[in-house]
């Protein structure tokens, strides 16, 4: 199909286009896949160790990851908010889940946290489907909204520059190839402007393997391309209940209500980064906010997805913005891609032995993707600012603000384990989580901040009137 047929934006791809032909669709596809591939497989090798897991149960870990990842992401796509934008693991439940491991240690900690992500899904899809988070939407405008999504990717510093620096050299390769196919080459060949990030990660893959094969890279090291573990994988993961299997893999789910407080935290955290990635993704894809219908459908979609991984055994899920950065690379909108790239999460999660394939692309190859992407997501973000009165001193305090204390509050909370409001525990837990989230706060106080003060809705950028902040301008 045409470009540019489902959108008011310029896209190689609208959002009910098809790309012909279906190896072109599943490029696209897999393209999701591998830019979401680290940050995936991340947390699973964070917490595997942390719960003693053997290297057997680490391979199950991973392989449920990708399952529900593919399964909340076809949720997303064709019940949720029907917008592309991939699901997977959320960092923003870190926390919450060390605090299970330390109060259930060893590999039982999973059935603790399938239990409680599952009583926090309920009420996420209550929340959605139930109309309520929507009703956020009113009360939110370009002051509110634009550093959320900018702190959405100048947060991802850190696991950024954390992968980027396993090896510079690497890293930067790939950095340099993605800035090429996508900025130089792209305006003059088609091809470049679909794949820019799978065809770099390919390219720069290629030269990791060369510099293996003749010794450049040592084994061992971060940027050697290493198949000793292929040899030890299954081929197909057993379809079975319980015992590794693809249904409840770590047993039937335990509870323990105690730390429910610090998940339900972690999910309103979640809830709020989604729903700057909804305004994100949209302003990419239509040109435009996306209305409160579909900011519920999405909330309670993801409600849907959390609610799976705990029948498969994995971690809650969110939306990923580094995929959505991707959207905005390649300008391939399509909803159809991005259902073939769930359909490549569970086939890659069903099969092991690709996984393990999949897995041998070094670290730093990832890490120079972040460096493309997250800032990408920084600068979407900041562009909405250009609908409000940016010459206002009210809108330039606000705004300021946030942005600075998305950095600050966190690194206090982070640094006080000893917090304590008043002696009121569940209070504390609350307040602790989302003062942790740069992304939490900078909601919190825009919400509060932009409808405290007063303004014109001129001024904050509200086009049609109270609680509409819709534009069809480009991006």
């Amino acid at each position: 199909m045409s470009a540019n047929s489902t959108s008011e934006v310029q896209l190689n791809y609208g959002l009910d286009d098809v790309p012909q032909p279906f190896t072109r669709a599943m490029g696209l596809g897999l393209q999701h896949v591998l830019t979401m591939f680290g940050a995936t497989i991340l947390v699973p090798l964070i917490l595997g160790p942390a719960m003693e897991m053997d290297r057997v149960q680490i391979a199950i870990l991973v392989s449920s990851v990708f399952i529900c990842s593919g399964v909340a992401t076809f949720l997303q796509v064709t019940v949720g908010s029907r917008l592309p934008i991939i699901q997977g693991v959320s960092f923003a439940f870190l926390v919450p889940f060390f605090a299970i491991i330390a109060a259930h240690p060893g590999a039982d900690a999973m059935r603790y946290i399938a239990g409680l992500i599952i009583v926090g899904a309920l009420i996420e899809v209550t929340i959605g489907f139930g109309g309520l988070f929507g009703l956020l939407r009113k009360y939110v405008t370009p002051i509110t909204i634009a550093p959320v999504i900018a702190l959405i990717g100048l947060s991802l510093f850190a696991p950024a520059a954390g992968t980027a620096s396993q090896h510079w050299p690497l890293s930067l390769t790939m950095l340099a190839l993605v800035f090429v196919f996508s900025l130089i080459l792209a305006p003059k060949f088609r091809f470049f402007s679909l794949f820019p990030v799978l065809l770099a990660i390919l390219a720069s893959y290629a030269i990791a393997l060369i510099f293996t094969w003749v010794g450049v890279f040592e084994e061992g090291s971060a940027a050697a391309v290493s198949f000793a573990g292929v040899g030890d994988a299954d081929w197909i993961r057993g379809v079975s209940v319980g015992d590794g299997g693809i249904i409840f893999p770590w047993g039937t789910p335990l509870f323990d209500w105690t730390l429910l407080i610090g998940i339900l935290a972690a999910y309103l955290a979640s809830m709020i980064e989604s729903f700057g990635d909804y305004h994100a993704v949209s302003r990419i894809a239509t040109g435009k906010d996306p209305d409160a219908r579909t900011i519920n459908r999405g909330i309670g979609s993801e409600g849907l997805g959390c609610l799976a991984t705990g029948l498969f055994g994995g971690f809650a899920s969110t939306s990923y913005s580094e995929n959505i950065g991707l959207v905005g690379l390649t300008r391939v909108a399509s909803r159809y891609v991005v259902v073939l790239g769930a359909g490549a999460l569970v086939v890659l999660g069903l099969i092991a032995k690709f996984g393990a394939v999949v897995a041998t692309i070094p670290a730093p190859i990832v890490g120079g993707a972040y460096l493309a992407l997250f800032g990408l997501i920084a600068a979407i973000g900041l562009s909405l600012l250009r609908r409000a009165d940016m010459d206002s001193q009210r809108n330039l305090m606000i705004v300021g603000f946030v942005l600075f204390a998305g950095f600050v509050f966190p690194s206090y909370f982070g640094s006080a384990p000893d917090f304590d409001f008043f002696g009121i525990g569940w209070l504390t837990d609350i307040i602790v989580s989302i003062g942790s989230s740069g992304i939490a706060t900078a909601a919190v106080l825009g919400l509060l901040l932009d409808n405290l003060i007063p303004g014109t809705a001129k001024e904050r950028g509200m086009v049609g009137g109270e609680g509409d902040i819709s534009t069809t301008a480009d991006i």
